[in-house]
């Protein structure tokens, strides 16, 4: 019996210990829980209103074959935002079709643009003028729609693609983008067979791709120009005054491009990582972009291309002053800033998607995560067909004249 209470003793010793572990291992889970890792921010799985990704209990480390993400819907969609290219005669008729299609037939709320409303050969047009009395107009920067619109459709290339992420700043509906361009890599759908195609995704479950976007801050001096005066009212200096930073954010779907602008030196920026200067950029520039951007300009300045589905930030020198500057991939969890050199020649300039292009002056500074908010992208087939169909039609990828076969009689 002594031996006995002796080892519930000693168990007893060895249990407390572990525990006060456990409970220590608990709080400090709770209390230090990361909030990303390698594979990046966790993406939001919402989209819209009612839209939403179909979760898979087997998936692993909450990353999901992209083959196997599917689209699905809390609620029937009842709202479609349509996005057409302005001033393009060509795209007239499939818009007019498509909305007659959406408002008389499938029931939907119609969301437009204002300005797409006002181009003459719409206004213009009196018997499609009694189906634009029941749409609900929009204008961009001013009207916010983002819980008003359940999906979006994008007629044009894939400006209309970049032009639909740039209207949404948080979760962004899913995205059915026809192909009515003229390159079309971000456009799966074909307008020949646009009901039957439409039908199917308000029915649910379509497969679709998140391409993940980049959030951009820019800090910028606000120096203003004032004159300090003393208690006599008299002037003593003119000078730079420190008035506070100006910060502005975008959602980017492609890339974040600075360059050397119109001046005639290199561009010289430092570039940092998590807070680490890792090198200073000379050239005429630098692009910073996502996997879905690996395609567009990264890809003509030398990158490789990424899929989608690959949670990765892509950094690509445009015309180095160093052969050995190579593009390089870096995780998606990390955080870029980029700064003017202190003894930069020059100013560079930023632009976003092509889009919001301004100066940036030396203090000023450059931020650069990846989003929480990607853009649902439906799919045709899936994601990883639809990429390298992609890239077989758009870029020509590994297209070239095929050998001759030799058999072994032909060998001698």
């Amino acid at each position: 019996k002594a031996e006995a209470c002796g080892a519930s003793r000693a168990r007893a010793a060895v249990a407390i210990p572990s525990v006060f572990f456990s409970l220590h291992s608990l709080f400090f889970s709770l209390s230090f829980r990361r909030t990303q890792s390698l594979h990046g921010p966790s993406p939001v799985t919402t989209f819209g209103p009612k839209a939403c990704m179909l979760q898979i209990p087997q998936a692993v480390m909450h990353i999901q074959d992209p083959a196997s993400q599917r689209l699905t819907w809390n609620k029937p969609p009842q709202s479609v935002l349509v996005i057409k290219k302005i001033q393009d005669a060509s795209l007239l008729q499939p818009f007019k079709e498509l909305c007659v299609f959406l408002t008389k037939v499938k029931n939907m709320i119609v969301y437009v643009e204002k300005k797409v409303l006002e181009d003459p050969a719409i206004s213009g047009d009196e018997n499609f003028g009694a189906i634009t009395k029941n749409f609900c107009t929009f204008r961009e920067d001013l009207d916010d729609i983002s819980n008003l619109v359940d999906f979006i459709i994008c007629l044009g290339g894939d400006g209309t693609l970049l032009y639909a992420s740039s209207l949404f700043q948080e979760s962004v509906p899913p995205v059915m983008a026809f192909h009515l361009g003229s390159l079309g890599f971000l456009t799966p759908f074909k307008f020949e067979t646009y009901q039957s195609q439409v039908t199917q995704v308000i029915e649910g479950n379509a497969a679709i791709v998140l391409r993940s976007r980049l959030k951009v801050r820019v800090f910028k001096e606000n120096w203003e120009k004032k004159a300090r005066v003393d208690d006599m009212g008299i002037i003593l200096t003119n000078g730079d005054v420190d008035c506070g930073r100006k910060v502005a954010q975008y959602q980017v779907l492609n890339e974040v491009v600075v360059d050397r602008g119109p001046s005639s030196y290199l561009s010289n920026v430092d570039l940092f990582l998590d807070g680490h200067l890792i090198t200073t950029v000379q050239g005429d520039g630098v692009i910073v972009s996502t996997p879905t951007g690996s395609t567009a300009y990264a890809v003509a300045a030398g990158a490789s291309m990424i899929h989608p589905n690959v949670p990765a930030i892509m950094i690509t020198p445009i015309c180095p002053h160093s052969l050995s500057f190579r593009p390089i991939v870096v995780p998606a969890g990390v955080e870029l800033k980029i700064m003017l050199s202190c003894d930069a020649r020059n100013t560079a300039w930023v632009s976003f998607d092509g889009r919001k292009r301004q100066e940036i002056c030396h203090g000023d500074s450059i931020t650069i995560t990846t989003s929480c908010f990607p853009v649902p992208s439906i799919c045709f087939r899936d994601p990883v067909n639809d990429w390298f169909e992609s890239l077989a039609q758009c870029l020509h990828w590994n297209v070239r004249k095929k050998q001759n076969y030799i058999s072994s009689e032909d060998e001698f």
